[in-house]
């Protein structure tokens, strides 16, 4: 499929009868590594206007990098300084977000697989303690709930090192924890499913195997074969069963928050996105929850993407009405335009 390029054309419908303009909700995740879904989403509404539509801004993430940022923005809270370390153990710059009573805690910013550079992956080494120092500084501050969104982490550590430093911090306090998963998986298949793409080679994922294992028959519960408890290298698991945290996925949590639905229902179609588009796109992530729900609302999604493995045939069955491949902004503003233009002159 050819950079800008898009199948499926006919599939969305034209600009309602009697409107000046038709409008798209256009809500893209980040292009991990690349662009964030601000800017993700800026190019695509560049695009549509220029092909006379109007578009609904919304970018949109799935527990992963900048959920903190458009939670803090749909729940008119704030963001706070804070401190902590970072998956090799350096000192790194975080926020901890603020909304009333909750207290909001990002895994990329303090264990992210952004923070630590290709050369450095380490994945046996990497550890979520960071990331347990910001959950501790939240219910220092009086937090009674605390979100973490576990997505984009450089660990598979099953969450021990946040446990340690939650337990040495002086615990939870009055807080509840609710981890924000950006996918299903479960506790024992993170090493498997996402640690060659933090460093770790096949012998080093089946030691991470063993650790996690090891670790699980230590915990008040067993996290194994839970749902959703793979998160962030199997962090979500072991504060679920350290500290009892539920376990909620991260793409409805957000998709909610920013009152998703709605705005959909007020548009003709919706335009999502990511880096790269391919069968985990469909478990818990941003463009499979949109998926479902535009299936249910009768609303055509068309999904822009830097890359993909699925075909026109494998894009359809997963329900997109159109699929449309540019890794760079420019090729991304005109993807917006042509499947703007498409749609008009589609049905």
């Amino acid at each position: 499929m050819a950079p800008g390029g898009g199948y499926g054309a006919r599939d969305a419908l034209p600009p309602a009868a009697g409107r000046v303009m038709a409008r798209a909700l256009v809500a893209p995740d980040s292009f991990k590594g690349t662009f964030d879904a601000r800017t993700v989403a800026d190019a695509l509404v560049r695009g549509i206007r220029n092909a006379g539509w109007e578009a609904d801004r919304c970018p949109v993430a799935d527990g992963g990098e900048g959920t903190l940022e458009l939670l803090v923005e749909a729940l008119n809270g704030s963001l706070e300084p804070a401190s902590a370390t970072d998956p090799l153990g350096r000192p790194v710059a975080c926020h901890v977000g603020r909304a009333g009573d909750t207290a909001i805690v990002e895994v990329a910013q303090a264990s992210g697989l952004g923070l630590v550079a290709e050369h450095e992956r380490d994945a046996w080494r990497a550890s979520t303690r960071g990331t347990g120092e910001l959950v501790v500084a939240a219910a220092a501050a009086g937090a009674r709930e605390i979100l973490v969104a576990a997505g984009g982490s450089a660990t598979t550590d099953g969450g021990e090192g946040a446990i340690e430093a939650i337990r040495g911090g002086g615990g939870l306090r009055d807080a509840r924890l609710v981890v924000l998963c950006d996918v299903a998986l479960a506790f024992e298949d993170a090493p498997r499913v996402f640690g060659p793409q933090k460093g770790a080679d096949p012998a080093t994922v089946a030691r991470l195997e063993a650790r996690l294992d090891a670790l699980a028959q230590t915990l008040p519960r067993d996290p194994r074969g839970v749902a959703l408890t793979g998160a962030a290298g199997g962090l979500a698991g072991g504060l679920w069963a350290a500290f009892g945290a539920e376990l909620r996925p991260g793409a409805p949590a957000v998709l909610d928050a920013l009152g998703v639905d709605a705005r959909m229902r007020a548009a003709e179609l919706v335009v999502t996105g990511e880096g790269r588009i391919d069968d985990q796109s469909f478990g818990g992530k941003v463009v499979g929850e949109l998926a479902r729900r535009t299936c249910v609302a009768g609303v055509p999604l068309h999904v822009v993407a830097g890359s993909t493995t699925l075909d026109a045939g494998g894009g359809r069955a997963a329900g997109l009405a159109g699929l449309w491949i540019a890794p760079t902004l420019a090729e991304i503003e005109a993807a917006g335009r042509a499947l703007a233009v498409a749609a008009t002159a589609g049905g």
